[in-house]
């Protein structure tokens, strides 16, 4: 991925994200049902999962290990941070090759070509050789401008067009890298969810490395609740409060991931028409959609478009998303119309 993220916390914030949950661990006896949590490390980052525990849900330490089972097998499956993930192998592979994959790749792949579909190629999986052109790669070494041959040499090796699947195997026409940071939170989220439920989980919420869903109350029947973080890279303050409700939440930026030369900022968010960082003005951008893998990919694409073309593809595709855009000194926030329906208009503080 490219972009900035969410990340659940109780009123502090624990990492670079845009999205974070308000929402306290409830003590005492006044419920019998209660909140309960736990976090770890993952991707590079950590995971909050907090939840309602009933009569009927396992004791933590067995939904603690689901977790990180599930976990730890999405890293050995798609980082491109260790040489040994079922990613990298095919990374290595030269083009015209076809390789086996598991089902989290191909399905990763397959939400990856829906997406570059649907926001005309603004979502790309294929970038890493210009995320490690620009040094924003797992091979990105150093902070410098690319030539436009080396740019036009990276741009070659990608696009969605020169992958298919072919059954239980993936398949490149060129040498291409994949690279799922853009989504694969947001499927870690899902699929962590869909394991909680079939262990009689009902109510919670579900943080991995900043992507977020939330659904259900808590035992006093209060909503959780997540603060869309003001994009503001000296210190983290709450712009707009909202209520989840079986929804993920996704917040792609510019402003924690980037570096500057000669007095010009060079963003880590990539725009695959170019090969070159975005240079608009839109700051950051939440989706919020039942499927936080879908939110996680939508918020990098409509990053990418920028606040005029980002909003109308997400008016003309009913995508409820929250823009925040630099004017001078300050910003201006927007917001869809499916946005709006959800949470209304206006912002809180």
């Amino acid at each position: 991925m490219i972009r900035a993220s969410l990340r659940s916390i109780a009123v502090a914030s624990l990492q670079p994200v845009i999205a974070v949950a308000l929402a306290t661990a409830l003590t005492g006896c006044l419920f019998q049902d209660k909140v309960e949590a736990f976090t770890g490390p993952t991707m590079g980052s950590t995971y909050t999962i907090k939840y309602v525990r009933s009569g009927d849900v396992p004791a933590k330490e067995v939904l603690h290990g689901e977790v990180e089972a599930i976990l730890a097998d999405l890293d050995k499956q798609l980082s491109t941070y260790r040489s040994d993930s079922d990613v990298e192998r095919f990374n290595a592979l030269p083009g015209g090759a076809c390789e086996p994959m598991p089902q989290a790749v191909r399905e990763l792949v397959a939400a990856g070509d829906q997406l570059s579909a649907d926001s005309d190629g603004a979502f790309d999986l294929t970038l890493e050789p210009l995320l490690n052109l620009w040094g924003f790669g797992p091979q990105g070494r150093s902070e410098r401008v690319p030539s436009e041959e080396e740019i036009a040499e990276a741009r070659a090796l990608t696009g969605h067009r020169h992958l298919r699947i072919e059954g239980d195997q993936l398949c490149k026409s060129v040498a291409l890298q994949l690279d799922f940071n853009s989504i694969a939170a947001g499927y870690a989220v899902d699929r962590v969810i869909d394991r909680l439920k079939e262990l009689g989980v009902r109510s919670y919420l579900v943080e991995i490395t900043g992507e977020l869903k939330a659904e259900g109350r808590k035992p006093d029947g209060s909503p959780w609740r997540v603060a869309i973080e003001a994009p503001r890279d000296d210190q983290r303050v709450a712009q707009k409060i909202i209520e989840l409700d079986g929804m993920g939440v996704s917040t792609s930026g510019d402003y924690r991931n980037y570096f500057e030369l000669e007095g010009r900022r060079y963003s880590h968010t990539l725009n695959p028409l170019s090969g070159r960082p975005i240079e608009h003005h839109l700051a950051a951008v939440t989706v919020i959609d039942r499927s936080t893998l879908r939110a996680d990919g939508l918020s990098t694409a409509l990053m990418v478009l920028g606040p005029e073309q980002g909003l109308a593809l997400a008016e003309r595709n009913a995508i409820a998303a929250f823009f925040v855009v630099r004017e001078g000194q300050g910003f201006a926030t927007t917001s869809t119309k499916a946005f709006d329906e959800l949470f209304g208009a206006g912002v809180e503080q």
